[in-house]
């Protein structure tokens, strides 16, 4: 095995592991952070602990995971192509990795926001219809002791057939163009202040970080990318909705959507979900960046050869 080929597959096993991990971990709160930025005002939902405690309580721990096998499958690959592009464009563009160069950071940073949506974008659009569901059931009929019947709980593979059946692959890419406005800001804020809050620990050693450092700069620098650009994650989660509540608006896009968005429900409509994506974004970049920097893959491809 070449060593660009062994480059190759330590970045999917470390994109990989990191992902699988972190989601496993998040996932509640992520499917909160979906409900909040879809309920219109507050009939259903008063928060982040309201919305957990009724979710465990009317569909169980399992309802809690609603949609995470969509994730779990295609984290992999998001999480290895993010990574390793933004390590191929920072390669291309840096000849000098021993400085720091903050432009070509955030432009090797674009670079990974726009390779990555190739996945995030179908990946989303699916998880987002799981997960959502529960919050609809009350409007759209229950079964048994309260809970949604069946037919409110379509698989992944169910609505993905529907979509490419009547619409195509571009249903499955619907919200495309909210999910690059997301994910290219947010990869030129994520990069480059991770890579500079982590040459802060960087050891003369060893010449990396530890993990814990690695780890906590992953968080702070998640965090802090996460709630900048909330409020295009908003517009992305409802342009992705499908099925709407009684009353809720439908969208023709990212302007229609803003528009819509500040006129009936105010400027803090733009903030929906914002602690929830904090808390989901923070651990699961930590653990993403403690995983890729410890480097799992290595040991793993060591132990095979």
């Amino acid at each position: 095995m070449s060593s660009q080929d062994l480059s190759i597959a330590t970045k999917l096993i470390n994109g990989g592991v990191a992902g699988l991990v972190g989601v496993t971990c998040v996932f509640p709160i992520d499917l909160v952070k979906t409900r909040l930025q879809n309920q219109h005002g507050k009939d259903v939902y008063r928060g982040m602990i309201d919305c957990l405690v009724k979710t465990a309580r009317t569909e169980g721990f399992v309802g809690m995971y609603r949609g995470a096998a969509v994730n779990l499958t295609l984290v992999t690959p998001e999480k290895a192509i993010k990574l390793a592009a933004n390590d191929f464009f920072r390669q291309l563009l840096m000849e000098d990795r021993t400085q720091r160069d903050l432009q070509m950071e955030m432009l090797a940073g674009c670079g990974a926001g726009m390779c990555q949506v190739v996945v995030t974008c179908p990946m989303e659009m699916l998880k987002i219809q799981l997960q959502d569901a529960g919050r609809l059931a009350p409007t759209h009929g229950t079964g048994s002791a309260g809970l949604p019947s069946t037919c409110q709980r379509p698989s992944a593979t169910l609505i993905a057939r529907e979509l490419l059946r009547t619409e195509g692959l571009s249903g499955l890419y619907k919200g495309l163009g909210a999910t690059l406005l997301r994910d290219i800001p947010f990869s030129i804020l994520y990069f480059p202040l991770f890579a500079n809050l982590n040459h802060l620990g960087v050891s003369e050693l060893t010449g990396k970080a530890s993990f814990a450092h690695s780890f906590l700069s992953g968080c702070a620098a998640g965090s802090v990318a996460a709630a900048a650009v909330t409020p295009l994650d908003v517009l992305k989660t409802r342009i992705q909705t499908l099925k709407k509540g009684v009353g809720e608006e439908t969208y023709s896009g990212v302007a229609d959507c803003a528009r819509k968005l500040w006129t009936q429900e105010g400027p803090s409509a733009f903030m929906k979900g914002a602690g929830c994506r904090a808390l989901v974004i923070a651990p699961l970049f930590g653990i993403a960046q403690g995983v890729y920097f410890v480097g799992i893959g290595e040991h793993v491809l060591k132990y095979f050869q």
